[in-house]
């Protein structure tokens, strides 16, 4: 294989280091060939080279669907990329139970739900609910942990409301609806009420789904942001470990 330069990185397709890449969008432009020209100056006019139309679609409504492949003549300096990320050693099922026995001497409380206008649950039911996701159990099915899956569209009052009468020791909060980035306010809103409550330095805060990382988490003033594929084990592993370094126990 070839020697890679770490500080000169770019994809390849064909053969390494030809910069090729795949490209797809839409264009509101009628179907025919000036469409296709369309496209292809389009890629050329953001510094790829070859640019070349491999299939399209006709959407109707003078809308038209593109595949391109080109060539990216950019690198990237792998050896520059700081990246932050949740750092916690992930136990498994039975590990985190016996952690939580042995550290914390009681069960810990944890609730989650899709907080504001989004109905989508598929991610904070494969953290909670008991069956899980990908052969891992959710948090419902360890015995060391009392998990509340409050559901959808739940308003972050009443998230906030819930956390106090179940003396909360976690939050997690799932937003995949994002569209115009109408998760981060929302996120915020939840922050901003546990503030005002005195809470918030008293619960574990955790944000996930499809955009959510953990730069952005902290930025929004939560603890952790987990992305897509979390499992349970992640989120269960670094609640435990927080609320122990953190002196919440």
């Amino acid at each position: 294989m070839a020697t890679v330069d770490l500080t000169r990185v770019r994809p390849y397709g064909d053969t390494f280091d030809d910069g090729v890449v795949q490209l797809s969008f839409s264009l509101p432009v009628p179907y025919g060939e000036e469409a296709r020209e369309a496209a292809r100056q389009y890629v050329a006019g953001l510094g790829m080279m070859e640019a070349a139309v491999v299939d399209m679609k006709d959407l109707g409504e003078d809308m038209t669907f593109f595949v391109l492949y080109a060539k990216a003549v950019h690198t990237v300096d792998f050896t520059a990329i700081k990246v932050p990320k949740v750092e916690s050693p992930v136990m498994d099922f039975y590990e985190i139970n016996d952690f939580i026995r042995e550290h914390i001497g009681r069960k810990i409380i944890v609730i989650g739900a899709c907080t504001g206008t989004d109905a989508h649950t598929v991610g904070i039911d494969a953290i909670m609910n008991m069956k899980g996701y990908a052969g891992e159990y959710g948090l419902e099915r360890y015995p060391e942990i009392d998990a509340y899956n409050l559901g959808s569209q739940v308003q972050n009052d009443e998230m906030v409301r819930k956390a106090i009468e179940l003396r909360a020791d976690a939050i997690l909060v799932s937003q995949v609806v994002t569209q115009k980035d109408v998760h981060i306010p929302n996120l915020g809103e939840l922050v901003d009420l546990l503030e005002a409550e005195g809470l918030r330095r008293r619960m574990v805060l955790i944000c996930g789904g499809p955009r959510i990382h953990h730069e952005l988490a902290l930025e929004l003033g939560y603890d952790a942001g987990f992305g897509p594929g979390t499992l349970a084990p992640e989120v269960a592993s670094y609640v435990a470990h927080e609320i122990v370094r953190r002196g919440l126990a």
